[in-house]
Formats: structure tokens, C-alpha cells, sequence
């Protein structure tokens, strides 16, 4: 791994990656999936670090519609996120039988709330090719992904627009297939990170390393600047991403609590309070492996015998649930996203919070970092 040495602490945040992206600070806001914002967007990359919205459960307009906004917020680097896989095998010809069996154990919760159950419809996709067609018209400065590698010619015409690559690896082998792809920087996802990781070599259930385990393999294993994610969510763990070989990290839990995220009230404060202590993970939410806080939707749709839909149909499914829900105010019965470090957050606004984060680091650069440029050391080089 060949990482950028700096000549004093105060520039721990001069890495190749805010380099090359062109930013203050190497810190990513993580896409949130459907709970980004324009505004939170906007907010981290005028701050100086790189806003991210996830657009994949988006059609190719609303995505143009959501680029335009967050130009109309920044003048800044951003990054749109997109999932290279939009479907898993079944779900173009899964029918009304199996949508029956999976609705059954969500039936009783929609009727004591006051629900109409939801009817089969069939599928209609969202094609990864139209939506990325949208980016490279649009020449946003940073397109990011997960769940796979991109079509050669995508990332070609990336790199004719000037446009940087970010994707995510959850194992060393995905990182290596990243980089033989050319693609520019790779966010290494340890298991503690929230929501969905993106594995694409193997299973997910397969691909559980850590953050502290996988960062350093990674970092051994490719030459192109790596992001620490999953489990980051204060200067401790910024710093633990550096001396891991890290030159960036990705934080989204911390910023899903802040005020600018799409989150709801009841999901932020189950962040903010403590009531993410414990986390689990499940298929149960969208059909594809995920990390949420414990409650009874999660535990109820991970019993044995309940009978999940190919993702995206079973985001679909569940989103009638979890509509109610919320307009109930029962955060049983939520997807409450959060990474193994949920409780580490504290801040509900997404500038105090990278304030926070900046000052503290360069605080502590001097005691924890300053090993790195001793003439003696061979790591982190």
C-alpha cells in the first residue's frame, strides 16, 4: 500500500484520496440509502468532506432532479450511489403465492394498525444501466457503488469524463477484483457497518470480516487509496482507521442521527438514546443481508420458517408495514438502520458533528499518529 506521509500532525487530513477527490477533509458521509438527503449532501461537502446520496432505489429522473438540488446547495465534490445488482434471482418471476406466504407474518401488525393489506403486483424493474446513463450525462464528480463491479464501458466513459470511481469491498478478494477494474478508490466495509454492505464475491452471510480485520488485509492487498467503514463513529475510530492503513474513512450511523438525514424522528432518537446498544442482522427487511437495531420486526422476521421475498420485493413488501409504523409512532415495528456503534453517537447536527470529529483527530494526531513518520517505521508505507 504506498500512503501519502505528512510532515506534521495538523495534516493528518492530507491522505491521496481528499487529494484526488479534491477535498478538505477524507471523510465520506455514507449514502443512507433511502434516508439521504439533498441537504445532508450538501452540508458535509460544503463542510469540506464528501456529501453522498443513495439513489438506487431511484428512477434515472428523480436521480437527475436530486443531482440538480444538491448543485443548487454545493459547489463541492459529491457522491451519488448507486447498486450495481438491482434484483436477486427469483424476483422476476416470484408470484402472488410466495408474496401470500411472506405478507403473513406482517398481516396481523397492518391490521391492528389500521392498515388495508397490500395486493400482488408484479415486479417492475429498476435498470441499473438507465440509472447510471443519468451520472455520466450529468458529469457528477464522484460515483460510488456497492453490491458488484460496473460494466467495463461504465467505467471507461468514468474515466473519459473525469469522473472518480468509489466501490466497496466487504473482503480482501473484492477489493482485488475492484482494483483490476481500475476503479479509483475502495471503501473496505467491515460487518459492524449498518444497513447493507454490498458483498458480490460470496454470500453476505459469507463475507462478515470486521473492520479492524479487514482494513489492514485490504490495504495490503491493493495500491489504490482505501476507506475504513463500518464501526466508525467518533475520532477514536478515525484514528484506528489511519493506523490500519486506512487514508479516508465512511461514517453513517453518526450522520443518520443529525437532524439534515432522512430519518425520522423515532429512528434518530433510537440512535441518540441509547436503544441501539444492540444490533442484529436479517434478510428480513429487504431480502438482502442488513444491519438494524434489535426490535420486534427484526426478531419477528428472523424466526425459523418465515418465508423472505427476493430483494427489492421484499423492501416493497415491508414498506407497507413500516409506513404505518411511523405514522403510528411504533418504533417496534420500524427498520431501524444502525451500525454496532450507534450508541458512540451524539450530535444531531451533521456541521457540529464533523466540527467535532476534525478537532478532536488533529487533537489527537500528535499522541496517536505521529508513529507513522518515524524514518524507522515500514507501516502505513
Amino acid at each position: 500500500m504506498k500512503q501519502q506521509s505528512t510532515n506534521s500532525s495538523s495534516q493528518w487530513n492530507k491522505t491521496r484520496f481528499s487529494s484526488r477527490i479534491g477535498i478538505e477533509y477524507p471523510i465520506i458521509q455514507g449514502p443512507l440509502g433511502g434516508l439521504s438527503t439533498q441537504r445532508l449532501t450538501a452540508t458535509v461537502s460544503n463542510f469540506g468532506g464528501l456529501g453522498s446520496f443513495g439513489a438506487h432505489g431511484l428512477t434515472p429522473s428523480a436521480i437527475k432532479d436530486v443531482i440538480d438540488e444538491i448543485r443548487a446547495l454545493t459547489s463541492k465534490p459529491f457522491a451519488i450511489n448507486l447498486w450495481v445488482s438491482m434484483e436477486d434471482e427469483g424476483a422476476r418471476s416470484s408470484g402472488s403465492e410466495a408474496f401470500s406466504r411472506s405478507l403473513a407474518p406482517l398481516a396481523g401488525h397492518i391490521h391492528a394498525l389500521g392498515g388495508t393489506l397490500p395486493t400482488f403486483k408484479p415486479y417492475v424493474p429498476i435498470k441499473f444501466e438507465d440509472q447510471v446513463r443519468v451520472l455520466l450525462d450529468a458529469k457528477v464528480p464522484v460515483f460510488s457503488f456497492i453490491v458488484g463491479v460496473p460494466p467495463r464501458e461504465i467505467l471507461d466513459e468514468c474515466r473519459a469524463q473525469k469522473i472518480l470511481t468509489i466501490g466497496t469491498a466487504t473482503t480482501p478478494d473484492e477489493a482485488i477484483v475492484l482494483e483490476q477494474a481500475d476503479v479509483d478508490i475502495i471503501v473496505a466495509s467491515g460487518f459492524e457497518a449498518g444497513g447493507h454492505r454490498g458483498s458480490f464475491l460470496f454470500p453476505a452471510e459469507e463475507s462478515l470480516t470486521g473492520t479492524f480485520s479487514l482494513v489492514p488485509q485490504v490495504a495490503d492487498a491493493v495500491s489504490v487509496p482505501v476507506i475504513a467503514a463500518g464501526g466508525i463513529a467518533d475520532a477514536r475510530g478515525i484514528v484506528a482507521a489511519f493506523a490500519l492503513g486506512a487514508e479516508g474513512v465512511q461514517i453513517g450511523t453518526a450522520f443518520l442521527a443529525c437532524d439534515e438525514s432522512g430519518a425520522s424522528a423515532l429512528h434518530r432518537n433510537a440512535i441518540l438514546t441509547g436503544k441501539a446498544g444492540r444490533t442484529g442482522l436479517t434478510k428480513g427487511f429487504t431480502g438482502r443481508l442488513a444491519r438494524g437495531v434489535q426490535n420486534q420486526l427484526l426478531e419477528e422476521l428472523n424466526r425459523p420458517g418465515v418465508e423472505i421475498l427476493p430483494y427489492p420485493l421484499q423492501r416493497f413488501l415491508v414498506r407497507n408495514l413500516v409506513t404505518l409504523a411511523e405514522e403510528n409512532r411504533n418504533p417496534e415495528l420500524l427498520q431501524l438502520w444502525a451500525g454496532q456503534s450507534a450508541n458512540l453517537s451524539r450530535q444531531t447536527d451533521a456541521t457540529a458533528l464533523l466540527q467535532t470529529l476534525t478537532s478532536e483527530v488533529s487533537a489527537m494526531a500528535d499522541r496517536v499518529l505521529s508513529w507513522n513518520r518515524h524514518p524507522d517505521s515500514q507501516s502505513l508505507r
